[in-house]
């Protein structure tokens, strides 16, 4: 009986697919440490920052709007010239070049800052212009997207969150919204709401100028829809979850349940729509100002600026190159680095 139960084991360990442990060694503690593949648990935020910075091209657009920034809140501290300083002998003046009082002083052994972009058709130093005329558009650009944004995330929070008939009348206002000729309206906007303002005593409009508010509430009226319709239909894909499902039964209502819930996790759709509103409404400002609209007078703009550069474009071209070039590289950067930020957020695009 033994012989015949040493065989038929034998017989099953040669059939077994399990490998011999005795061909094994056990490992040792340096072997077991390499072995450890963990990944370090890092937020959907910084995740998201650390593949930003891997796009090259986004970071050197940001590098570029930086130094851009810059250049306009901390040059005019330093500059010699005003904006609004007229100098009737030097007209016309190109890049690097003097007047001939200018060129006196000089000979005298004066030191004179040179007009680094020229001057303008009253004598004005023109890279100064250009330099006020780039803060205008870069806090256009930026109190125009903080409006988007809050409206935007309140309308279509709660749109997205009630559904039904909410959601039916308020998305109904935004196709209507949608719908009207873009420029048409802004243009007729700026004239009423211009108009309007100029008359008003305030504080504020006698510091920003009746230009400047008129075009923050064309934006607060009109460019929120984008941002509306992106954070309703981001809602509604999130509103049925379970994390959503335990807030309502642990009793929280729906203003908590909007901003401390839903919006967060929003924040992608958020950060990439309102950095594509910021090209947009620096480029609307630039048209406004170039149609007469934008900022009032002697407040220069990048756009007041290419439109006054049309009287002499023949000879003296480089008034119309400056701001131009000023602005294609503002709202490029901009555009470049909004698709980065979509590449970085967007979880469909992770490898």
């Amino acid at each position: 009986m033994s012989n015949t139960a040493d065989n038929s084991v034998q017989k099953k360990r040669y059939f077994s697919m399990h490998p011999d442990p005795g061909l094994f060694e056990p490992a040792s503690e340096e072997e077991k440490e390499q072995l450890v593949l963990t990944k370090a648990s890092v937020s959907f935020l910084r995740d998201a920052m650390v593949r930003l910075r891997r796009n090259k091209l986004a970071m050197l657009c940001l590098c570029v709007i930086i130094l851009i920034a810059l250049i306009a809140f901390i040059a005019p501290m330093i500059y010699p010239y005003s904006y609004t300083k007229q100098d009737v002998t030097a007209q016309y003046l190109g890049p690097f070049e003097y007047s001939q009082k200018e060129q006196a002083r000089i000979d005298r052994g004066e030191r004179i800052f040179p007009h680094i972009m020229g001057t303008d058709n009253l004598g004005r130093d023109y890279a100064i212009r250009v330099i006020y005329g780039t803060r205008i558009s870069l806090l256009v650009g930026l109190v125009a997207a903080i409006i988007v944004v809050l409206i935007g995330i309140i309308y279509g929070s709660i749109s997205g969150y009630f559904g039904g008939r909410v959601d039916l009348i308020m998305m109904r206002i935004v196709d209507i919204i949608y719908s009207l000729p873009d420029v048409l309206i802004v243009i007729l906007l700026s004239v009423a709401i211009k108009d309007i303002v100029s008359q008003s005593k305030s504080s504020l409009v006698l510091r920003l100028g009746s230009g400047m508010i008129s075009i923050f509430i064309v934006f607060g009226l009109l460019y929120w829809v984008s941002m509306a319709r992106q954070v309703r239909g981001q809602i509604l894909s999130i509103k049925e979850q379970e994390f959503v499902l335990a807030a309502r039964a642990s009793g929280a209502g729906a203003r908590r349940i909007i901003f401390n819930h839903l919006v967060p996790n929003c924040i992608s759709v958020i950060i990439i729509t309102a950095a594509m509103q910021i090209p947009s409404a620096i480029f609307t400002e630039s048209f406004l100002s170039f149609m007469g609209l934008g900022v009032s007078i002697p407040m220069p703009s990048l756009g007041s600026l290419a439109n006054d550069a049309r009287i002499g474009l023949v000879s003296y071209p480089y008034l119309l190159i400056f701001p131009a070039l000023t602005i294609f590289l503002i709202v490029l950067s901009f555009n470049l680095l909004g698709n980065g930020l979509r590449d970085a957020f967007d979880p469909k695009l992770r490898n």
